[in-house]
């Protein structure tokens, strides 16, 4: 595990935990609950970024390029799709969605890191 998983790791779970709480207490989708899902995307831009470094670099991937490729650009969309739902449906639910992300990223990067190494 590297460096992009640990950060995806601990980003993730602090929006996952926010959002479900924020659920349980029957809020609607705030700042706070949006920004973390946002914070979960700049990880993400900053993994894409970090992969095109070191790719340039010279660095090989273990496995497939097109599957660690497809799951980074998958991972980027979730997190806007989840933050256009919860800006559209202003009902508690959509923290819900929203903290589908965290999770959701963490098991794609956990994969990506598969494929990585």
């Amino acid at each position: 595990m590297d460096g992009y998983f640990y950060a995806i790791l601990i980003v993730g779970l602090v929006s996952t935990i926010m959002c479900v709480v924020a659920g349980l207490m029957k809020k609607a989708p705030n700042d706070p609950t949006i920004f973390s899902v946002l914070a979960v995307e700049l990880v993400l831009v900053v993994y894409l970024v970090g992969s095109i470094v070191r790719v340039a670099m010279g660095e090989q991937m273990a496995g497939e390029a097109w599957e660690f490729w497809g799951y980074l650009i998958v991972a980027l969309m979730i997190p806007l799709g989840a933050v256009y739902w919860a800006i559209l449906e202003r009902t508690r639910w959509s923290n819900f969605v929203l903290a589908a992300v965290g999770i959701t990223a963490l098991v794609m990067a956990a994969r990506m890191n598969q494929i990585w190494y």
